[in-house]
């Protein structure tokens, strides 16, 4: 077997890439011209992993993330990742009974979740499945059909009843304890489970895929020396941050080579293009259609796309028509 790339969990190791590097950027969304270095999104993670740690989400939790690709997704990921508890990753397409199963089967005890999607009020599902959140104190939820569930985050500024946002979480970890909260970070290790991704299984019920620092950190890194990445390159990630595809081969591949991601928070193929050309990216992940929807696009032809110089497409078969278009 070849020797893995790092032992250190992701807290600790994205903390080492922060120190070497803090004014690099690290993550762009081109739309609204949002910009974190390595540095200033770090401070960002800290301050929400102390504030899930004071409304009492502890190592060994498991945090779900019910969102697009908007800006905080990333930010618990990372949050969690530092205390030790594990971000259950939640398809932006789930309905109430797709949702109800994954709350249950994952023992979820927190909740972040955005107002929903496209045609979907992720507020009326919750509503539905957990109604005790209507006439329940913040942090003081007892669910009858979800036991282990207690705090159900807005990812947003918004105040909604029985739910903390991430503003004010953000501001309570201001004031979080630092010698705890590094006791607690210093107690994380590689094998710990930071991660839960739910796939369809061979019955046809999701299954839970429990993955560690050590599988997740490790493979990034390979799917990122397989294409060369360094800190000079740009990373267009216009795919699901649910999916693997985003969290891992996207995220993690970013983190151990130093290099910045290019967020859209859902695809959009003119968007896509155009921020290849602000942002000069060299590399794009998408799904084929996704290649297709840009490539066909009447304003293609305008955009300069000359930076790019590598990319992924997956997800399903990739035609060979188009994968010769796109090279």
């Amino acid at each position: 077997m070849s020797e893995l790339f790092t032992e250190l969990p992701i807290g600790k190791f994205f903390e080492n890439v922060v120190e070497k590097q803090p004014d690099h950027e690290f993550i762009i969304y081109p739309d609204r011209n949002l910009r974190f270095t390595y540095k200033e999104f770090d401070e960002r993670v800290d301050n929400l992993a102390k504030g899930m740690l004071s409304i009492g989400i502890e190592p060994g939790d498991r945090v779900g993330i019910w969102a697009k690709n908007v800006p905080e997704w990333l930010t618990f990921m990372f949050a969690c990742a530092k205390i030790g508890a594990a971000i259950v990753t939640v398809n932006t397409a789930y309905q109430s009974h797709e949702l109800e199963y994954v709350l249950g089967q994952s023992e979820m005890k927190a909740i972040g979740m955005t107002d929903g999607f496209r045609d979907t009020s992720y507020f009326d599902i919750i509503h539905e499945l957990v109604p005790e959140m209507l006439t329940s104190a913040r942090g003081n939820l007892n669910s009858e059909k979800f036991p282990h569930l207690k705090y159900i985050i807005h990812v947003g500024q918004e105040k909604h009843r029985g739910m903390f946002n991430t503003n004010e979480l953000l501001l309570l970890g201001m004031n979080y304890d630092e010698e705890k909260y590094q006791k607690i970070k210093d107690a994380v290790t590689q094998y710990d489970v930071i991660n839960m991704q739910y796939t369809s299984g061979t019955e046809g019920f999701p299954k839970g895929v429990m993955l560690t620092s050590r599988n997740i950190l490790n493979d990034g890194y390979y799917i990122g020396e397989n294409m060369n990445y360094t800190e000079k390159d740009k990373l267009l990630l216009q795919v699901p941050l649910f999916h693997c595809f985003g969290t891992v081969l996207g995220v993690m591949a970013v983190i151990t080579h130093g290099s910045t991601m290019v967020v859209l928070e859902e695809y959009d193929p003119l968007l896509a293009i155009s921020s290849i050309q602000k942002e000069k990216c060299t590399s794009i992940y998408g799904v084929p259609t996704m290649f297709i929807g840009m490539m066909n696009h009447p304003m293609f032809d305008m955009f300069d796309l000359s930076s790019l110089r590598t990319g992924i497409m997956a997800g399903s078969t990739c035609p060979v028509e188009t994968m010769k278009d796109a090279i």
